[in-house]
């Protein structure tokens, strides 16, 4: 579902009754809606990203999850889990052809004393142990930190473009039906510096990022077990996202996304007949047994400046390497790939770096 993969947060929770049903619409409104939205079934804030360290090549990505659990608001006591908070951390080593990946998971009650877990209803500020993400109060820049045993990675993100609503002004269908739909906002084009340490080695980095954040109440469709989902940062400015929703035999459910010029503050938003995701090449994780498309041709229906016709602009995702599978199996329960892929236009010219997320390949999303 767009980028993004949060939905999985709440597979293994039951939702209440009322979280599928249509909810009133509101505009979105900065900096309270860049925090946390409680009230809301599910949440993610999503970071991915290209690293360089000299000649040497990273992507990473970083994701706090937030799941409402409906069976615990009434409760009274203070160690009652009212919210619960994920989070996934990941570095790709293009050179050394791996993937480094860790998850935490913990309670978010609203105790601050005793909460191991905190997520900000006033602004982006999200913790989970060591593990952060934190907006600039003065705007304009996050920090990011997490660590696994054998990576870790301090960042710190800077805006070079302003929020990019997706959707209508921010509010992004995912489904034929009203209540399938999400309040999502990207910030693409983020430049990054830092320092990324692999082992005992710890190297300064430099690149650029993408971050989506994203809530809802309602359901995935019944009929769809999973998506397809690009975030691209294009080498000219441009930022692209595209997504699919599938059903069992890998048809699109729906479709979407946006593409953002360099230099303006509207992006032009896609419907579902205007993207078609081709799966190209497949491979298979000896780890899960599970085949997932490694490379894409993307089509983008675009209406023509003189003729205002819409014609497709071909695109091919390919991930940089293969085996970006990301087993959460024991924090937010999904087997899913999600990794640094380069986008290539019809000429096969690289134009742009960003990630690709693929859910409900190694078993269908039960939402």
């Amino acid at each position: 579902m767009n980028r993004r993969d949060c939905l999985i947060a709440s597979l293994s929770l039951p939702l209440w009754p009322g979280a599928a049903q249509a909810q009133a619409r509101q505009a979105l409104q900065f900096p309270r809606d860049l925090g946390s939205h409680p009230d809301f079934a599910i949440e993610w804030w999503y970071i991915t990203g290209h690293l360089q360290a000299g000649q040497r090549e990273f992507g990473f990505q970083i994701t706090f999850f937030r799941s409402r659990v409906p069976v615990t608001q009434d409760m009274r006591s203070s160690f009652a889990a009212k919210q619960l908070i994920f989070a996934h951390a990941a570095v790709t080593d293009v050179a050394g052809k791996r993937l480094l990946h860790d998850q935490r998971i913990a309670r978010a009650s609203g105790n601050a004393q005793i909460d191991l877990a905190t997520a900000s209803e006033t602004d982006t500020d999200l913790r989970l142990g060591n593990w952060l993400l934190k907006r600039d109060g003065n705007g304009g820049t996050y920090q990011t930190q997490a660590s696994g045993s054998d990576f870790s990675f301090q960042l710190k993100l800077r805006e070079t473009q302003p929020l990019l609503l997706q959707g209508d002004q921010g509010w992004s269908r995912k489904g034929p039906e009203a209540s399938q739909a999400s309040y999502y906002y990207s910030l693409p084009q983020l430049q990054v510096n830092g320092q990324l340490s692999l082992g005992e080695q710890t190297l300064p980095v430099q690149g650029q990022a993408w971050l989506d954040h994203e809530w809802s109440r309602s359901l995935m469709h019944p009929d769809a077990v999973g998506w397809d989902w690009i975030g691209m940062n294009l080498l000219n400015g441009s930022a692209l996202t595209a997504f699919r929703l599938r059903t069992k035999d890998g048809t699109a459910l729906w479709a979407g996304g946006s593409l953002r010029a360099p230099g303006s503050t509207q992006a032009e938003i896609f419907g579902p007949e205007d993207v078609i995701f081709t799966p190209q090449r497949q491979w298979k994780s000896p780890a899960s047994g599970t085949s997932y498309p490694v490379q894409w041709l993307v089509q983008i229906r675009r209406a023509q400046p003189k003729t205002g016709l819409k014609e497709p602009e071909r695109y091919t995702v390919s991930a940089v390497i293969d085996n970006q599978e990301l087993d959460s199996r024991q924090s937010t329960g999904a087997i899913y790939w999600e990794g640094l892929s380069e986008l290539r236009d019809s000429r096969g010219t690289v134009v742009g770096r960003g990630y690709l997320e693929m859910t409900g390949y190694a078993s269908p999303l039960q939402l």
